[in-house]
């Protein structure tokens, strides 16, 4: 019994290896792949060699690439193998199918190996075209071979053999259009690492870093000569201004890695050893200067700064509502183009229309082709009369560098119907009419009075007031009255004129006046009211108290003001805290929030905000 049980585990064990190796063969992705030497001897054998990874070209179906300028010594010659690891229960396995030619060329050059190409399971895959360097065999790295040892070593590593260079996609661009922006290193030594990296700060653009994790080294040819490049950074660079801009220089210091025959370790039986040395070599790519063309004039009203592609879907409110009901209109841009910098485009609402903050939304992906994505605006309104009323269509427009002129989207124009709300006593709007007051009339006396005849006999029945001390008293009171009137009135002018200093002043009076309404709505138990003056009172008072206009306010920006003006982080956090919870409380159809406590705790922070914020 006991060895039937081990036999059943001990298949149960290899029926899993086996279904654990085939489920990882299964999952290996296809490659096909050329490897050369980057530079080569003229005379000098050497191989190339056509690696094509898990898989197994169908018969006759590899096709060699023409060596044109090189001779073919040997091959093609294949070569298979195969690996297997399980890494934390995980397992996989890789199949290399290797053929390879021994070539040789005998001018010096650039040459170019061709694409080859081979068939598996009926898709065909292609190995990319691959420049290889072929310098004379008498060169410079040879015959200093005998020379000093310190100066071989310096000049197995020419100056060019190791480059920097910022890469634009374009150097001529409109205000705001994108450029990308690749610092690439071009070597053709072995580089052991890179020291003293100094980037550029940008001066005139607005940067945004994007990540290069995922870019393989490529073989290029700068200047007749074939490199290994690598991006090593890479940004998307915005100017913010028209004119000539200057990225400064990137500077680094590379250290190659030099490999020399040693004289002074030789071995009888093996001959020769080596050592390896590090040749620092600094780099820097140099000024680099940006054509900026400013936007052309004469820009649409509608029109904040978008540049790019773009389009505009709305979702209209209804049609119909209740008076004093809420609606909102929802606008989604999306597109490609400056999509950060999109501001929410301008609605135009009746008067009696209120208008709340502009709630904004994104989803913005930058990759090496631009930043692309969209953002969502909600303007949420109370329509507060009944009538009807026509709302023009909203406006976007856009600069298209492509077409290189003002692109205007518009939504559709919105009617909507606002019914009463069929609220009892609900106010009615008042109509005042001119008209003259009605006052009393009482009859004095008779109707007609006589008229005495003769001499009136007429006497001052007190001293005259005109030169005496009373006079000059009275006088003398006026004059210094004036005086004290005409220095008030002027402060009180110029108090006025100062906006900053009226708004500062009266900012804790109108959270007042609006704190009783919120008051009033506790005792009434409307919710949605109380929460909609609760919002007016914190947002307008942070307005006037730090002068910044109401949609330009966001949580963020007044906890920063909050802070600089002396109060502590965690009151201004619980500013915007109470803040957070009125939006949500005011459309929410849950009690989660108690009215009381908001109002107790709204009267608190703004009382002690006021207290620290003395102007």
């Amino acid at each position: 019994m006991t060895k039937i049980k081990g036999f059943l585990l001990r298949t149960l064990f290899t029926l899993a290896a086996l279904f654990s190796l085939l489920v990882a063969r299964a999952d290996g992705n296809i490659t096909f792949e050329v490897n050369t030497p980057l530079i080569v001897a003229a005379g000098e054998m050497f191989r190339v060699e056509f690696i094509l990874e898990n898989g197994r070209p169908e018969k006759e179906s590899f096709v060699a690439p023409d060596f044109a300028g090189l001779e073919v010594l040997a091959g093609p010659t294949v070569a298979t193998g195969s690996s297997f690891q399980m890494i934390n229960g995980v397992s996989s396995s890789t199949t290399t199918y290797t053929i390879t030619y021994v070539v040789v060329a005998n001018e010096p050059g650039n040459l170019t190996i061709g694409s080859a190409k081979a068939t598996v399971k009926g898709t065909t895959y292609h190995t990319k075209a691959t420049p290889i360097e072929v310098v004379a065999q008498n060169s410079n790295r040879q015959e200093e071979a005998a020379v000093e040892q310190g100066n071989a070593v310096q000049n197995q590593v020419a100056r060019d053999d190791i480059l920097l260079r910022l890469n634009l996609s374009r150097s001529t661009v409109y205000q705001g259009e994108p450029i990308r922006a690749s610092l690439t290193l071009y070597t053709r030594a072995r580089i052991a690492g890179i020291e003293d990296v100094k980037l550029p700060s940008f001066n005139g653009f607005w940067s945004q870093e994007l990540p290069t994790d995922d870019y393989q080294p490529q073989r290029e040819t700068v200047d007749g000569k074939v490199y290994d490049s690598r991006i090593i950074k890479e940004y998307l660079l915005y100017p913010q201004q028209a004119g000539t801009l200057t990225i400064e220089p990137t500077e680094m210091t590379a250290v190659a890695q030099v490999v020399m025959q040693s004289r002074r370790n030789f071995d009888p039986f093996f001959g020769s050893g080596s050592e390896v040395y590090n040749v620092p070599r600094r780099l820097s790519t140099g000024a680099i200067r940006v054509a900026v063309k400013a936007l052309p004039s004469g820009a649409p009203a509608s029109f904040s700064g978008a540049v790019g592609s773009f389009t505009m879907d709305a979702t209209m409110p209804p049609a119909s509502l209740k008076a004093n009901s809420a609606a909102t209109l929802k606008l989604r841009i999306a597109g490609t183009g400056n999509l950060t910098f999109l501001e929410a485009p301008k609605l135009d609402l009746p008067s009696s229309f209120e208008l709340y903050n502009v709630r904004s939304t994104e989803s913005i992906r930058s990759s090496a082709a631009g930043t692309s994505g969209y953002r969502d605006f909600e303007y949420p309104f109370i329509a507060r009369a009944e009538g009807e009323y026509d709302i023009p269509a909203v406006a976007f427009t856009y600069f298209s560098p492509e077409a290189g002129e003002y692109v205007t989207l518009n939504s559709a124009p919105i009617h909507i119907d606002v019914e009463p709300d069929g609220t009892a006593g609900a106010a009615a709007p008042v109509q005042v009419l001119p008209g003259a007051s009605k006052e009393g009339v009482r009859q004095l006396g008779s109707d007609i009075r006589y008229i005495k005849l003769g001499d009136p006999a007429l006497r001052s029945s007190a001293t005259p007031l005109m030169f005496s001390t009373m006079y000059y008293a009275l006088l003398t009171l006026i004059v210094v009255a004036f005086i004290i009137a005409y220095f008030v009135l002027r402060r009180m002018i110029r108090d006025k004129r100062n906006v900053v200093l009226v708004r500062n002043r009266r900012a804790n009076k109108v959270a007042v006046q609006r704190f009783r309404a919120a008051e009033k709505f506790i005792k009434e138990g409307n919710r949605h009211a109380f929460f909609e003056e609760m919002l007016r009172a914190l947002w307008g008072y942070m307005s006037d108290k730090l002068n910044i206009p109401v949609s330009d306010l966001t949580k963020e920006n007044i906890r920063q003001e909050l802070q600089r003006r002396g109060v502590n982080a965690a009151e201004a956090q619980h500013f915007t805290d109470i803040i957070s919870q009125c939006d949500e409380a005011q459309y929410s159809p849950v009690e989660s929030v108690q009215m009381d406590q908001v109002y107790a705790e709204g009267v608190n922070v703004i009382s002690h905000i006021e207290s620290v914020i003395k102007r």
